[in-house]
């Protein structure tokens, strides 16, 4: 075979370097850039040799199109690559952070704030794996995803997609690393890029690096730390995403010290660089960015050995993935998007990711599990019924939006198909002081939370309760007993009043599309499982605060939870 770029059986570095050789200036600036799809026509990427495509959050194929509309899509940008000079295929990226979530129909996981309160690093692998063939269905072969910073303020609008606030608890998860890329072999190189086979996909650990340490909590601002106290904390968890042969890593637009990281050579080209590169990312002004890299390259202000290490770093991902032999989408994974044994596998997350705070406003008389053959029940609040809430931001678009944007179960159908059929279900979303003049309930079920929101739009500098439910617990709490269940991706605010008037409080985070397992807990089905993955403060002037420091004083501790018999796990 005459290009041992095309030969399978060549060593990867092998062909690396015999495709390198053969592309022009052009060719290897388009592998450096990353391009959205609504600007991606079949001559922008055979003629300028784009490397990678990507949807910005909620940019489909069109409203609710399903796994198969999304792979024929994929299928035709990966034939226009196909057909450019050297034929080098597309790494197609999305934002598939708790199942790939922008596709209708796909299974929704808790979002990762949730899944800290696990602890359970085997389930998270399982999500992975799950994640991956959904998304490799669509004939994409690229997520970024997992983020693995480690959140010091909950006020950080980015907070849900943290694992929690402790570096050994995010260390634990990147176990999602391995679901989604596969385990690399004994005797596989260390911290060289891995991906197992075809139902696989390319991961990437972001935000490298502080992204979650940021003074008061402000998206995209100035982590101020010693270095010491950045690798202990922050840079540890990406070690062990590299080890695991992470393909990528994608640098944060934070800043530390005062230092934007993207500029950072410090932390970029001596702490990463030599153990594994970053992807550019440019999705909208790329003719901008091909134009200024050609004339710096040309006039000496960027040397070319640095575009020739980038673009290697490229193309070996591109032959680790398999991209090269199959650059075309695998029809036969359709038909497990979404599947049940997936969404029982998003039900046991939800399951194991809810935190119960309160039982009982006497503790040796828990409050839960509730009766289900209570004689009427009183459920209250938007997030009950409201499917795009449950789920929470990066679900279906970029912010994130209510109302029945997919396929799955509310926590009030969760309820109706629980309690049994003499059971009278009341719902609500708003009740009035009527509501209980006239009927007489056993107990109310009260969900309240935040809306969906992203990036710096969920800067919070207050975190309290927002759509009034503060008043809605004090409301419905003060006339019938109550249990609260908070949808929320952080620790909000609870004024002590409020949490005297409950019976019960669950934390139950972003719990996704699976609502049944909530009910599978709160009726007793299923034991209580999941701790506090970050701590719950008493006042927002206590931030930043986590359990290292001296003075401690939460309202819940970090790793705090009880079982419905009030025992502390």
């Amino acid at each position: 075979m005459d290009f041992v770029y095309k030969n399978p059986s060549a060593l990867i570095e092998e062909r690396v370097q015999d495709l390198l050789s053969r592309m022009t200036l052009e060719e290897k600036i388009g592998q450096m850039a990353q391009i959205e799809r609504s600007v991606a026509t079949p001559s922008v990427i055979t003629d300028l040799s784009i490397g990678s495509i990507l949807s910005v959050g909620g940019s489909a194929p069109f409203e609710d199109a399903p796994s198969e509309a999304w792979a024929d899509m994929v299928d035709r940008f990966q034939k226009a690559a196909l057909e450019s000079r050297l034929g080098i295929p597309l790494l197609y990226g999305v934002d598939a952070i708790h199942g790939n979530n922008n596709v209708y129909g796909a299974t929704i996981f808790p979002q990762n704030v949730g899944l800290g309160a696990t602890r359970d690093a085997d389930l998270v692998q399982k999500i992975g794996i799950v994640t991956a063939l959904e998304v490799r269905a669509c004939g994409i072969n690229y997520t970024f995803a997992p983020c693995v910073a480690v959140c010091r303020d909950p006020r950080w609008g980015r907070c849900y997609e943290s694992y929690g606030e402790d570096t050994e608890l995010i260390r634990k998860m990147t176990s999602i690393v391995t679901g989604l890329q596969g385990q690399p072999p004994p005797g596989y190189p260390q911290n060289y890029p891995f991906l197992a086979g075809r139902d696989k996909v390319v991961a990437c650990a972001k935000h490298f690096v502080g992204d979650g340490g940021t003074d008061r909590g402000i998206n995209e601002g100035n982590t101020i730390s010693s270095y010491d106290d950045l690798e202990r904390i922050h840079i540890a968890p990406y070690i062990d995403c590299i080890s695991q042969g992470v393909c990528t890593v994608m640098a944060s637009y934070s800043k530390w010290n005062g230092s934007h990281l993207h500029s950072s050579h410090f932390l970029l080209t001596e702490v990463l660089k030599g153990k594994l590169g970053f992807k550019v990312m440019v999705p909208f002004r790329y003719q901008l960015f091909l134009d200024h890299l050609k004339y710096l390259v040309e006039s000496g202000e960027i040397r070319m050995t640095r575009i020739d290490d980038a673009v290697e770093r490229i193309l070996r991902v591109k032959f680790v993935s398999g991209a090269f032999e199959n650059p075309l989408s695998d029809r036969s994974l359709l038909d497990t998007v979404g599947c049940n044994q997936h969404r029982e596998l998003a039900r046991e997350a939800v399951r194991k990711s809810l935190v119960l705070l309160k039982n009982g406003k006497d503790v040796t008389k828990p409050f839960l599990p509730l009766d289900r053959k209570a004689k009427r029940i009183l459920v209250a609040g938007k997030h009950a019924d409201d499917l795009g809430f449950q789920c929470g931001g990066w679900t279906k678009t970029w912010k994130g939006m209510g109302g029945r944007i997919t396929i799955g179960t509310t926590i009030l159908e969760a309820i109706k198909d629980a309690v049994r059929g003499e059971t009278e279900l009341v719902y609500e979303e708003n009740p009035s002081p009527d509501t209980f003049a006239i009927q007489d309930f056993s107990y109310s079920i009260v969900v309240v939370g935040e809306p969906p929101y992203c990036e710096s739009g969920g800067d919070s500098q207050d975190l309290r309760i927002p759509l009034g439910g503060e008043e809605l617990i004090s409301l419905v709490a003060g006339r019938v007993p109550t249990l609260v269940i908070l949808i929320s991706g952080r620790p909000l605010y609870i004024e002590p009043s409020i949490l005297e008037k409950m019976e019960a409080f669950v934390a139950a985070w972003l719990p996704g599309t699976e609502g049944t397992g909530i009910t599978d807990v709160i009726f007793g089905d299923f034991e209580f499982h999941g701790r506090l993955p970050m701590t719950w403060f008493k006042s927002v002037d206590q931030l930043p605060l986590h359990q290292e420091q001296n003075s401690y004083e939460p309202l819940f501790s970090f790793g705090y939870g009880l079982t419905s018999k009030n025992k502390v796990l």
